[in-house]
This record gives structure tokens, C-alpha cells and sequence, in this order.
């Protein structure tokens, strides 16, 4: 892994996503764990259960990216899909990965339940995928060289990217401020842009809020180093005081 910081990309699968029928939580989830982390998430894909289209969008993003991250698809029934996907991607063929096989016949036999071919199936990866650990239900997510296949479900997701804190790499977390800011974007536009242009390690933006009762901004200044994100939270605070004492 380069010393720089790593960047990664997520890939959400599954056709009741982009219909409308489940609202996405792990893509928020994620940022928010990848923002901890020091990694910095710069994109995500929303696809649907289409094989050629998760692989070749796969294969997009593993070259593109140091991490990728999937969810979805990786279930027993007939449209979970995301393993033979992704075995296509790297040109593998799928397996029932023995360790799985081992915790969920352990599983399902501890519970006095059947391990009927429809669960069998979620013991298929790609051939030498390792597993990824699933606290919830059990049957686990599986990587395969920098990508990482985990399940829908947003508490089984939780879990297993719980799971590789300790694997994934740690670089310098991106510290921010939050500055209230009374003014219409039309009125800072052209100050906040010089502000940025003079603070080339901060990243500035500027977000349009409504209360209930009016409008308003907030300026939110981004950067790993804590120096500049001072010098350009004090630019900031000068021009919004120089704005009201006009």
C-alpha cells in the first residue's frame, strides 16, 4: 500500500435499490467509518442485479481505487448474484469455500435446521477468496485481492466492516469545521472562491440549509493538516465579519 492515503470506491447491488423499495444506509455508514479511518471514499456506484455490469464495474474500480467495498447480492436465493459476478471479474471459478461450508453446517446443525442447497449457496466465493467474519448471521462476506463482498442487510454490513478494522490501512483522519454562515451563496461566492484558490491543502464547501422558517449556509473546511485548516477557518471568519459590517 503506497505511504500516501489510501482511497477507496463501493459498488451498492441489487434492483430494489434503484427501484425505489430499499433505501440505501451503508453507503452513509461506510463514509463515515472510511472518514475515521483516514481513507478517503471518492466513489460510489449504485448497479443492479446484472452480472456483466457488476463485474465490468467491478473491474473498473479495482484498478482505480486501493480499496472497493460491495454490498449486496451475496444471499441464498436464485438473485444473488455478486459471487459469480465477481469471480468473472478476476477470471476465477466459484467454490464452496470449505470454512464456510464448516460454520454454516455448524450453524444450521447447532439450530437443528437443514443445510439446504439455497443456504449452501452462500458458501460460494471465488476460488481463494479469504472470508470476511459475520457476527450477525454467520454466513460470512469473502475478499478477493483488494475487494471486499459483503452483504446487504445494513446490520450484517455494520458487522462485517466492524470485522476489518484491524486489516484495513490507517492514515491521518480528515479533521473539519463547521462555520454558520447567515449570507446567500450568491453574496460569499466570489470571496469564498478566492479563500480556497489561497488554501490549496483545505477543501472548502459550501452548503444551503433551510430550518423551517428560512435559509441559511453552512461553510465546512476540510484538511488533514490542523495548520491550514486554521489559517483558512480564520479566512473564513474574516470574510463573513468584512461581509456583515457592510
Amino acid at each position: 500500500m503506497s505511504p500516501q492515503t489510501a482511497t477507496a470506491a463501493m459498488l451498492a447491488i441489487g434492483d430494489e435499490l434503484l427501484s425505489g423499495r430499499t433505501k440505501d444506509k451503508n453507503i452513509g455508514h461506510l463514509a463515515e467509518v472510511m472518514t475515521v479511518a483516514g481513507i478517503d471514499l471518492k466513489e460510489v456506484r449504485i448497479i443492479g442485479d446484472e452480472p456483466h455490469m457488476i463485474a465490468d464495474t467491478v473491474n473498473t474500480l479495482r484498478r482505480s481505487y486501493d480499496l472497493v467495498f460491495t454490498s449486496g447480492g451475496i444471499g441464498p436465493t436464485h438473485d444473488d448474484i455478486t459471487a459469480d459476478a465477481i469471480a468473472a471479474a478476476f477470471g476465477l471459478p466459484v467454490i464452496e469455500h470449505p470454512e464456510a461450508i464448516a460454520r454454516l453446517g455448524s450453524h444450521y446443525a447447532a439450530r437443528e435446521m437443514e443445510f439446504t442447497p439455497a443456504r449452501r449457496r452462500m458458501t460460494r466465493t471465488p476460488e481463494g477468496a479469504s472470508l470476511i467474519d459475520n457476527p450477525v448471521s454467520v454466513a460470512p462476506g469473502f475478499r478477493i485481492d483488494n475487494v471486499f463482498v459483503m452483504a446487504g442487510v445494513p446490520s450484517v454490513f455494520q458487522a462485517m466492516l466492524a470485522s476489518l478494522a484491524d486489516t484495513l490501512p490507517v492514515g491521518t483522519p480528515l479533521k473539519s469545521r463547521t462555520i454558520p454562515c447567515l449570507f446567500g451563496e450568491g453574496d460569499i461566492g466570489d470571496p469564498l472562491s478566492a479563500i480556497a484558490r489561497a488554501h490549496p491543502d483545505v477543501v472548502i464547501g459550501s452548503y444551503p440549509k433551510f430550518d423551517g422558517t428560512g435559509y441559511f449556509n453552512e461553510i465546512v473546511v476540510r484538511s488533514r493538516d490542523e495548520a491550514a485548516l486554521d489559517d483558512a477557518a480564520s479566512a473564513v471568519d474574516a470574510m463573513l465579519a468584512a461581509q456583515a459590517s457592510r
